[in-house]
């Protein structure tokens, strides 16, 4: 296991400063996001796909989505706050990563499987599809949230950037896996054809191989890396301890009253990007159906509608591809214009490839709506965790991380329960005017990036200094 970069300083008042990483030591605490990214880039191209395989409306798709955001709401700052306050012989924040990625794979193993289980169960296949899904989700977050925690535990804050800019490589690299996966199945042989009632081979196969992803990823970075100590974070808050005597569950709420004001600013933010890509998961595949291929909203089962399908998983691989390569450019942009300007103009992008999507009528030109959502995504992974971490205390990393989640679920929440009516009683179940909408959220959140989100130590002098202190 490597050693940190450079030693540990002191600083003024015998307070020592964290030492620097170097890329490897980034990549290898990050490389966990990839299984995780994998997995939910495999749900997000083919949850719908999967429940509609097995009898679910499209006005009804946003409700069993709900599943996501409400198990995040809960799960989320739970994990962060008792992350906190864990210390164990496996480290901080680590124990949740295993715990997490566990339960994860055995989703992604019984998802797909949900009919086959119902036949042994005698239950509704729905029914037992929502529940794999939930234990999924609940996993996935179990596993997420720590990692963002780890970048505020390990990295000077002058790293937060690139910490988690790396991040979003890796979650990029994963995505357009997991996104693709079926689709290179099927060029390879797999069917995409399903029995009705039942789901593909190709998503059957793909999830299994996410499955051991996920696994093998969390365990590099369990191996790899190596937390520290609480007497070693003691030192770095200047000898006070970070760990809290007789901590509660009740503080979450305590801590969430206190947010920093930034954090609720840049929550306002997330609010309609959030909502825009929940729009975006959940409606691509009947959008495309009816739009593109011209089937009718009824038609959940043919081969033209698993076409759609696999065509949408190849979309979100592509918007996850063009992400990876944003991501080495967010430092670099951001030391011209700034941190919050540069979010706003990628999520100005991201907006204008959503509606783009209404008019780009041919399928083989939608990897230009797709080149703006990349941006957009590259960023929303990265940039508001990146402005956000100066203003959270070392002790309140992990709960404030699972707050910050609340800004990410609620409005994913709120679409759940309306997005399914509008899509059937305002557009008459054309899912491609609702993605429309989703692009004019994200257009709305460029302009309170603008306007409303305050800049903090975004000098491009301190950015000059964040890429020059990363060393391999």
């Amino acid at each position: 296991m490597a050693e940190m970069v450079g030693k540990i300083d002191e600083g003024k008042f015998g307070k020592v400063k964290k030492p620097n990483l170097s890329m490897l030591q980034i990549i290898n605490m990050s490389m966990g996001f990839l299984g995780i990214q994998m997995a939910f880039g495999l749900q997000n191209g083919n949850a719908s796909r999967i429940l509609a395989n097995f009898g679910a409306d499209v006005h009804e798709l946003s409700w069993f989505w709900l599943v996501a955001p409400i198990t995040g709401l809960i799960v989320q700052p739970i994990i962060g706050h008792m992350g906190d306050n864990t210390w164990s012989p496996l480290g901080r924040r680590k124990p949740y990563f295993l715990i997490g990625a566990i339960l994860c794979a055995i989703g992604l193993v019984m998802l797909p499987n949900a009919a086959s289980a119902t036949q042994m169960m005698a239950a509704n296949v729905l029914l037992m599809a929502v529940i794999f899904l939930a234990m999924m989700d609940a996993s996935i977050n179990v596993a997420m949230e720590p990692f963002r925690a780890l970048v505020g535990d390990m990295l000077p804050k002058h790293q937060a950037t690139i910490g988690f800019s790396v991040q979003t490589i890796l979650i990029g690299i994963g995505a357009v896996i997991g996104s693709d996966l079926p689709n290179w199945l099927t060029k390879w042989g797999v069917s995409n054809e399903a029995p009705k009632g039942f789901v593909a081979d190709n998503v059957i196969y793909a999830f299994y191989i996410g499955a051991a992803v996920l696994i093998l990823s969390i365990l590099y970075t369990i191996v790899t890396t190596k937390e520290y100590s609480p007497e070693e974070f003691a030192s770095f808050e200047g000898g006070k301890s970070i760990v809290k005597d007789e901590s509660k569950f009740s503080d979450i709420f305590k801590d969430f009253k206190n947010a920093p004001s930034q954090m609720k600013k840049l929550g306002i933010v997330q609010f309609f990007s959030w909502f825009a890509l929940f729009t975006m998961w959940v409606f691509t595949t009947s959008a495309l159906a009816t739009h593109h291929f011209g089937l009718s909203p009824d038609d959940t089962h043919s081969a033209e509608f698993n076409k759609a399908g696999d065509l949408t998983g190849s979309l979100f691989g592509s918007y996850n591809f063009y992400a990876i390569f944003f991501a080495f450019a967010l430092t670099p942009i951001a030391k011209f214009i700034g941190k919050k300007q540069t979010h706003a103009l990628a999520l100005a992008c991201g907006g204008l490839g959503l509606i783009s999507m209404y008019f780009i009528k041919d399928v083989n030109n939608l990897w230009i709506s797709m080149v703006g959502l990349g941006f957009a995504w590259a960023s929303i992974l990265a940039m508001p965790y990146a402005m956000l971490i100066d203003s959270i205390p070392q002790k309140k990393m992990g709960v404030y991380m699972g707050i910050f989640n609340f800004f990410i679920v609620i409005p994913q929440i709120i679409n759940g329960v309306f997005g399914g009516p509008i899509v059937s009683g305002f557009f008459g179940k054309q899912a491609i005017d609702y993605i429309v909408v989703g692009g004019v959220c994200m257009l709305l959140g460029a302009i309170l990036t603008l306007f409303f989100v305050k800049s903090e130590h975004d000098t491009p002098k301190e950015i000059e200094e964040e890429i020059q202190q990363v060393h391999f």
